[in-house]
């Protein structure tokens, strides 16, 4: 079971950029996904959080109104679409699955998860 995370990069304040996460394995359901990131010196933290139905997301007050998370379970594929970037997003940013509905803010809720894709936002 392995979650591989792509997309991002460099991109100017402002602008937008999207994330890929791929699952291998038969992981993306009933789970949750979600997306969660770490800036340098700083703690991992929640950003959203789809259910496996798609129906259903969560957003980080910080990027609310700016992302939107999207998956295909189907294809075992989620995405993190980014708007309005500003400087403080910039982050790794993570893919993970949990197998709980209900604590999709708590990494410690998920199970398996990417290694990471570095969005940098310049000013």
């Amino acid at each position: 079971v392995q979650l591989q995370a792509s997309g991002g990069g460099l991109v100017k304040a402002g602008r937008s950029a999207a994330i890929t996460c791929r699952g291998f394995g038969q992981i993306f359901g009933p789970y949750v996904m979600g997306w969660f990131r770490q800036a340098p010196g700083k703690e991992r933290e929640f950003v959203a959080a789809i259910t496996w139905s798609g129906g259903i997301q969560h957003y980080a007050d910080s990027v609310k109104g700016r992302f939107t998370i999207s998956r295909d379970t189907a294809e075992n594929l989620g995405y993190l679409e980014m708007n309005r970037l500003i400087p403080e997003d910039t982050a790794v940013y993570f893919c993970a699955v949990s197998p709980n509905n209900n604590d999709y803010d708590r990494s410690a809720e998920y199970v398996y998860w990417g290694r990471g894709t570095q969005v940098t936002v310049s000013s």
